[in-house]
């Protein structure tokens, strides 16, 4: 098995953090990991993503141009990234600013409100965990425990309090996410 994911939107969302808890929980599971940022100059704002690989075998390389899974949280990233999805992949995304949904039909489309459920939860910075769950409905490639370690691992002690506010985001995004028909988006335009 190896999954190779792309995590793409704005700095500030939590992009390279989300990609950081994919590797951890992958090396829990004792798999090969490869996590490579990429991430403009500015700290919040400026455009970010991250490559995960994630495989039960060595991995030759961590650049790839084309991804098993595209997970998208701005519209410059989903320009730039839905041709990216290999055919038969799937691409998730927060539609919250999307202008031009995606319309391939040889991939998986899912929607999830991260940002809308975020704000709802009473705090916007989990909508990272919010989307981390439902990218985890879809594939889950990680162990629910496995990412609570990962993000004990890869968050300062001094949120640690904020684990569990983090788990019940998991488990929302689980909860929420919805396929998206591009049949049905293409015919309202």
């Amino acid at each position: 098995m190896t999954e190779e994911i792309i995590i793409a939107g704005f700095g500030g969302q939590g992009v390279l953090s989300m990609g950081k808890i994919l590797a951890y929980s992958g090396i829990m599971q004792d798999e090969e990991v490869s996590w490579m940022p990429s991430y403009g100059p500015e700290m919040r704002g400026g455009t970010a993503n991250v490559t995960v690989i994630l495989s039960d075998e060595k991995i030759s390389s961590p650049y790839l141009k084309v991804f098993d899974t595209a997970i998208i949280l701005n519209q410059q990233s989903m320009d730039k990234f839905e041709e990216s999805v290999k055919p038969g992949g799937v691409l998730v995304y927060d539609p919250n600013g999307i202008t031009h949904h995606p319309t391939r039909t040889d991939i998986e489309i899912f929607q999830i409100e991260g940002n809308k459920l975020a704000v709802k939860m009473g705090n916007k910075q989990i909508f990272n965990m919010v989307v981390m769950g439902a990218f985890l409905k879809i594939k889950p490639i990680v162990k629910l425990e496995n990412v609570l370690a990962g993000l004990k691992k890869s968050l300062p002690e001094r949120y640690h309090h904020l684990i569990p506010l983090n788990k019940e985001a998991l488990k929302i995004g689980m909860d929420n996410v919805t396929p998206f028909k591009v049949a049905n988006q293409v015919a309202h335009n």
